[in-house]
């Protein structure tokens, strides 16, 4: 049994990971007309408010749509060297986690921003985390983990796979990787998350954004077989798999089909103050309306972050509803039921 597009509309869904920082009621509205719960992800991104602000959004957002609304929490790494930065990053979680925050987060500044005081990046890995994994492991907290960036920004321009890519690293040659060999390889981000899987077998981890393998299905593949306590989200990194499909669909249906548990919808929306009320609901539709399309047709799809022309998966019912529902409702015990 298949859905088609109509059934859009009545299928209950989850969006993992939008990020929502500020009161933005027509991005909920759409969300609701278009049956999603929504999972805003609390990162410390240059830009964005302090944490407990994002927190403070989320809470009273919940409060004003019936709690069709929850979060993951972060640490902030700010002092990161204090004497007390431990101290306070742990009853900050603590107290996130009083308030109903559903999991942590973990971003890309680990491993490509921060420094220790010799120069050397600190990566995922470094001990300097223990007493924090130590405390979500202990207590069954669930980490989402966006540690790296697409292979793509390693490369020369090109050689990247996708046009959004290009696109963004030519504009923004200051993040491009490829121009700056002084930072961290792809590789040694990679391995620096997998080491930390590696020294804790028992906690619950999802790499965000298809856990910077987006490249190729066969290397998430690889680390979902070798943890199992390891599930992807989707996040931004779904034209990477139209990419794949032009070639080999069938390994990618496959690989939905055999990970069907360990794979959660995301899309990394993020409403903004400087768009009509209105485009932010074109916008959310459009994206959540197209990624269907991709995920539970058939049909043949374009899209301009990929060249050429590629067939929609037309996955089964039932790997449809977890993906996009009861993946995330388990992997961050979601109590919810609309």
């Amino acid at each position: 049994m298949h859905y088609n597009l109509e059934d859009f509309y009545t299928v209950k869904k989850i969006d993992a990971h939008v990020h929502i920082n500020g009161h933005f009621t027509s991005f909920m509205n759409q969300a609701r007309r278009d049956q999603f719960y929504l999972l805003s992800i609390n990162t410390e991104v240059p830009g964005y408010p302090v944490l407990a602000k994002q927190q403070s959004h989320i809470h009273q957002l919940s409060k004003d749509f019936q709690g069709q609304v929850g979060y993951l929490t972060s640490f902030s790494t700010e002092h990161l060297h204090s004497d007390n930065w431990e101290e306070k990053a742990l009853a900050y979680l603590k107290a996130s986690f009083e308030q109903s925050a559903a999991g942590m987060k973990v971003w890309k500044n680990i491993g490509m921003t921060l420094q220790d005081n010799n120069g050397k990046f600190i990566m995922i890995d470094d001990p300097l985390f223990d007493p924090i994994f130590d405390f979500v492991e202990d207590n069954n907290i669930t980490v989402l983990g966006h540690i790296g960036e697409p292979k793509n920004c390693w490369l020369p321009l090109e050689e990247m796979t996708v046009n959004n890519d290009r696109n963004y690293y030519k504009e923004h040659p200051e993040y491009h990787m490829y121009l700056h060999p002084q930072y961290p390889t792809y590789e040694e981000l990679i391995q620096s998350r997998d080491n930390l899987l590696v020294k804790r077998p028992g906690l619950k981890y999802i790499g965000a954004h298809l856990g910077s393998m987006e490249w190729c299905i066969d290397e998430v593949a690889k680390r979902l077989e070798k943890f199992p306590n390891m599930a992807v989200d989707l996040t931004d990194r779904i034209c990477h798999l139209q990419y794949q499909s032009i070639t080999n669909w069938q390994k990618v249906y496959d690989f939905f089909v055999r990970y069907q548990d360990r794979i959660i919808y995301g899309t990394d929306l993020e409403p903004q103050t400087n768009l009509a009320p209105q485009e932010v609901m074109n916008r959310a539709h459009e994206v959540w309306m197209m990624d269907w399309q991709y995920f539970a047709t058939n049909e043949t799809m374009s899209t301009p972050a990929v060249n050429g022309s590629f067939a929609g998966l037309n996955l089964p019912k039932e790997v449809i509803d977890k993906i996009y529902y009861s993946n995330a409702k388990s992997w961050y015990q979601l109590k919810i039921d609309f």
